[in-house]
């Protein structure tokens, strides 16, 4: 089997080069501008967060030390939802150089989330990327074994890690021969089926019911 390690640095190395050389964002703009109406400006699958919210979200390991990520948690009240969303607004505003070099680190890509392993790093490089990719329309940047991966993991999850409530749904991907649950068929690719398994609302504002 293997090591789902493996498949985060490509994931956000090619995240990384998708910001730093997309298609055109904009009229005189490339996707690696940072200016208003740039990609890194661009809304996210994340609610309230642009794609560059997005970034700062995940380099946080890059830029915090244990001891940071404890202040940082005690200022957000014990609260992990808060201080993501309080580094993600503070963070942003960093360079685009640097973001995307925290997106090259080796240590990112070997980061894990406490208790989450592997599977937790995985699934966290490949869900927001996906927030990037299907929000702008790009075909995913993680690798399709990556995508495959994390999709088992969320179906064999039966919804629990976002508050899905699976009941009477069935998946079906548009672009494989898989398929999960039975009710009312949700058909889209695997890795929009990623997203609506990760809580998220596609561009065409399918969502998969909450608990």
């Amino acid at each position: 089997m293997t090591d789902l390690q493996t498949w985060v640095a490509p994931t956000y190395t090619g995240l990384a080069d998708l910001l730093a050389a997309g298609p055109t964002a904009g009229a005189g703009e490339t996707a690696g501008a940072a200016g208003p109406g740039g990609i890194w400006d661009a809304p996210s699958l994340c609610e309230k967060w642009l794609v560059r919210h997005v970034v700062a979200h995940v380099t946080m390991p890059v830029r915090f030390t244990p001891e940071r990520f404890g202040a940082e948690m005690a200022a957000a009240g014990g609260d992990f939802s808060v201080l993501s969303d309080t580094v993600a607004e503070r963070d942003a505003s960093l360079p685009a150089a640097e973001l995307l070099a925290q997106l090259r680190e080796p240590g990112l890509h070997a980061w894990q989330p406490p208790g989450g392993g592997a599977e937790g790093a995985l699934s966290h490089a490949v869900i927001h990327s996906l927030d990037v990719t299907i929000a702008l329309g790009l075909p995913p940047v993680a690798p399709a074994e990556a995508v495959d991966a994390i999709l088992g993991l969320l179906a064999a999850a039966e919804g629990g890690w976002f508050g899905l409530d699976l009941t009477g749904v069935r998946l079906e991907a548009a672009d494989a021969d898989w398929s999960w649950g039975s009710g009312t068929a949700v058909r889209a690719g695997r890795a929009e089926l990623v997203s609506l398994l990760s809580g998220r609302t596609l561009p065409d504002g399918r969502a998969l019911p909450r608990r």
